[in-house]
């Protein structure tokens, strides 16, 4: 390779994709296509490491077009994937740099859609075929797909499709195809499965591995804030309140929270949607193309929905589930700050998620910056700075001669000044009295100590750790919280004796909350959380002495004996085993 960058023009022979690219508004090639595109023209297989946002579809789509026969009605090039979205995303950027090549054809394959519409298009003789495994298999059964005359194959994401349960589809895949035909792989990770693959079906191949730092570092801003769990919809709310930008993708766990998220934005005034598994496709591609064309600026995720999403808009993504291994967080940043724009990452980190944090700085070898939440002040500020603004924006607007005199006329009828006009004007455009006024909460604050009274029909919950560990009824708070969702005000009473401690709440727990909190650590003890239903016989020593001297009455603190003694059952048989 030259010492300093090479440019398109030097890279790409055919003038036709060359304009296609410029066009697109390509100007530099990335590391992986400057690296890749000279291999794989020369005719080499490939191996190329690399994350998602590295430019490495324009890095195989490029030297295929240049080597593509329009005459030939026949399937030329397969490019599997490992999701709908990501087959869509390939043959949408294949459609484009082909633009100046006519009689190329570009037909996605995938599950979820109509045959008809494919099986069309296969008749028609399209020479790209960008699909999913199961997809493709269905079409190879039914004669509809004939890859006998395949010149190029390109895996990617192969990872990906090997950890969705793929592997064995790719080889019957590979065993249809001749076996002299240029085969490229690429792949964010290189287990031993994907290294395989490589020895059975590419011939001698280049290897380019481009490091995640490289894609990490260039063009997106990394940045965390320590969120406790209960305060991150408060602390997003406030970071759209004053971010500018186009898109945002907010990234959680499951696909239930993609919803409650999206619910709860919406709740709030902002125009957001889910996107997950359960959706369907139709709704998927919708969904996705309001995000394309700005009717739609903020998604809520999980990592696999977003698998392929490739949308220019998307300036800002917000994890906000920290995820549980560094290449999702690589995958999921990887959504902004592509093609050379810039992008912002935002993580959001509980206090007992730092050590997540810090594997993510280790991996990605970059310092993650840590910010401040907004205050009341900066959200007050901002939507003062928006109002501003819209004033100037109307200013210039053709009808503002037309009110201007009737605003004139109304002050001379009704003796008004102007400015109360104007701000009488403003109500009814803005009338939430509290438009400046942001309410004074503290997101980012630890949790105060709860209320300790007694709550009728409240849910009581043992954890098995006590004053002997140093416990207090704040770091209870902030564990439950942080760990399972709660918030302060769903605490009733909180009673901690030398061993163990009971908890009040206002609902009961679900099951799989139940389970994330077993093994959470209060005063340096796991709290095995329970559902409690009153002491037993080895609980006597975490009781208060109310005994006093004896009564002559009924008055006595527990004076349901019977009720009371049926209770002292073994703790395991009612607690369940420990």
């Amino acid at each position: 390779m030259p010492d300093s960058d090479p440019s398109f023009a030097e890279l790409v022979p055919d003038e036709r994709v060359l304009r296609a690219l410029t066009d697109v508004g390509y100007e530099t090639p990335s590391p992986i296509q400057a690296r890749t595109i000279p291999l794989l023209l020369a005719g080499r297989d490939v191996v190329g490491l690399a994350q998602t946002g590295t430019g490495k579809t324009a890095a195989f789509a490029v030297p295929i077009l240049c080597g593509i026969d329009p005459d030939r009605r026949t399937t030329q090039a397969l490019i599997l994937t490992p999701t709908r979205e990501l087959a869509l995303q390939v043959s949408e950027a294949f459609t484009r740099y082909a633009a100046h090549l006519p009689g190329v054809q570009v037909l996605p394959v995938y599950g979820g859609s109509g045959y008809g519409p494919q099986l069309a298009g296969l008749r028609r003789g399209a020479q790209i075929v960008v699909g999913t495994p199961g997809r493709v298999i269905d079409h190879l059964n039914k004669g509809s797909l004939d890859l006998s005359g395949l010149d190029h194959l390109v895996l990617d994401e192969a990872d990906e499709m090997l950890r969705m349960g793929f592997a064995e589809d790719v080889d019957t895949i590979l065993a249809e195809t001749p076996e002299y035909k240029q085969v490229a792989l690429f792949s964010a990770t290189m287990p031993k499965a994907i290294k395989a693959i490589a020895k059975r079906h590419l011939h001698d191949p280049a290897e380019v591995h481009i490091s995640s730092a490289t894609m990490t570092l260039d063009t997106i801003t990394q940045q965390w804030l320590l969120v406790p769990h209960h305060a991150k919809l408060d602390v997003l709310t406030r970071l759209l309140e004053v971010s500018s930008g186009d898109a945002m993708i907010i990234f959680v766990r499951t696909k239930q929270a993609t919803e409650e998220l999206a619910e709860r934005l919406r709740a709030r005034g902002f125009a957001a949607q889910a996107i997950n598994g359960d959706l369907a496709q139709p709704q998927r591609e919708r969904t996705i193309a309001q995000l394309r064309d700005g009717t739609l600026d903020l998604l809520v995720a999980t990592d696999v929905a977003a698998r392929g999403l490739d949308v220019d808009r998307i300036s800002h993504v917000v994890n906000y589930d920290i995820p549980h291994d560094v290449d999702s967080y690589v995958h999921r940043i990887g959504r902004t700050g592509r093609a050379g724009r810039s992008g912002t990452a935002w993580l959001f980190v509980t206090p007992r998620e730092q050590r997540l944090l810090a594997a993510i700085k280790k991996h990605t070898r970059s310092d993650v910056e840590q910010i401040s939440v907004p205050s009341v002040d900066d959200v007050n500020a901002h939507r003062q700075g928006k109002f501003a603004e819209s004033i100037t924006v109307a200013l210039d607007n053709p009808a503002h001669d037309q009110f201007r005199e009737l605003i004139g006329q109304y002050a001379a009828d009704h003796d008004a000044d102007p400015i109360d006009i104007a701000a009488a004007l403003a109500v009814q455009a803005y009338p939430d009295p509290d438009f400046f006024r942001t309410p004074d909460a503290e997101p980012a604050r630890e949790h105060r100590t709860p209320r300790v009274e007694h709550v009728a029909g409240a849910v009581t919950y043992r954890l098995a750790t006590g004053k002997r560990n140093g416990v207090t009824p704040g770091a209870v708070v902030g564990a439950l919280c942080n760990e399972g969702g709660l918030h302060r005000s769903d605490f009733g009473h909180i009673k901690i004796g030398a061993e163990h401690t009971t908890v009040e709440l206002l609902n009961p727990l679900a099951n799989d909350v139940l389970q994330r909190l077993q093994r959470t650590m209060v005063g340096g003890r796991p709290i095995r959380i329970t559902e409690d239903h009153g002491p037993s016989r080895g609980d006597r020593r975490d009781r208060p002495d109310t005994r006093g001297p004896r009564a002559a009455d009924d008055t006595k603190p527990f004076k349901n004996k019977g009720k009371r003694a049926g209770d002292r059952k073994p703790r395991h048989g009612r607690h369940g085993s420990d």
